[in-house]
């Protein structure tokens, strides 16, 4: 009997992997759509169509990594990069005899906006402004643009993704040098998830036979920014951080081409409908999922 068939697009990356590992460590067999390090090559459409028929999840995490400078140049990759594939594999979906039977789309909690005073849930959540929530609107409007009837949509709006490598690499690098006081005021919310969680709410919305269109994907417990720094000190004892204000980070963030809004914008964001709907989260407390990653 042929084993059950996962296609994850934009899966080269570190969430792609890890869900390639932890996918086949169940016994599925995961194919990766990539530009370069897939078995399937997004110009080779025959060959995509024959993984999607009859595949149990389409996994979508194509995009250009927002750690850049947002340049023009970089703005249009970022922008484009996500609603063209979509557009692609909505394309190929509708030319199987057999469709997915779901399709997770990627998407982003940053797509709220910037708050301090109420966390935003994917029923009461206000959207903000700017490109960043340009990108994630128009990301979400492609994808729900087109109905099919013989697939369930399920748009993933992921916070900040902790586990070996990611946002929390360079955030362990500074801590290090001794640059983990808070930054900015330092009040400003952190919304993040453990990469177990990420796999296990994907499996967890894959058993549904009715799930929710959108779903945060973060923890319960989203933690200030202050916070965050004082357990990253304290797991890897050190006593003291130098706090970074707004202009050194301006600076520094000029420095390794990336933008502040990584650092500043306030995600306060909590998975309503997960929690509601019955999921259990392994790693709900941050100091438990950073030493989880750490050690």
């Amino acid at each position: 009997m042929e084993s059950k068939r996962i296609v994850i697009a934009g899966g080269s990356g570190f969430i792609g992997r890890y869900l390639k590992k932890r996918f086949s460590e169940e016994g599925y067999v995961v194919h990766i759509i990539s530009r370069k390090s897939g078995d399937l090559q997004w110009n080779n459409c025959e060959q995509i169509i024959e993984k999607l028929n009859g595949c149990e999840v389409l996994i979508n995490l194509s995009g250009k990594s927002v750690d850049c400078r947002y340049s023009f140049k970089n703005k249009w990759k970022i922008l484009t990069s996500r609603t063209e594939s979509t557009l692609e594999l909505h394309r190929l979906i509708e030319l199987c005899e057999e469709p997915p039977k779901l399709w997770i789309n990627s998407s982003t909690a940053t797509i709220y906006r910037h708050s301090e005073d109420r966390p935003m849930t994917e029923r009461n959540g206000d959207l903000g402004t700017g490109f960043s929530v340009h990108v994630a609107k128009l990301w979400e409007n492609t994808f729900f643009s087109i109905k099919l009837p013989n697939t369930k949509q399920v748009a993933l709006r992921m916070a900040i993704v902790l586990g070996k490598g990611g946002a929390l690499t360079p955030m362990v690098a500074l801590t290090k040098l001794g640059f983990g006081g808070k930054h900015g005021n330092g009040r400003q919310q952190f919304s993040w998830i453990h990469i177990e969680d990420v796999y296990q709410s994907i499996q967890f919305i894959m058993s549904s036979e009715n799930p929710s269109k959108i779903y945060n994907c973060s923890s319960p417990y989203p933690v200030k920014n202050e916070d965050l720094m004082l357990i990253l000190r304290n797991q890897l004892d050190k006593k003291f951080g130098i706090p970074l204000n707004e202009q050194l980070l301006k600076f520094g963030a000029l420095i390794i081409r990336t933008e502040t809004e990584l650092l500043l914008k306030s995600r306060w964001v909590t998975p309503e409908n997960l929690v509601d709907e019955g999921y259990e989260f392994k790693f709900p407390d941050l100091r438990g999922a950073i030493s989880n990653i750490l050690n």
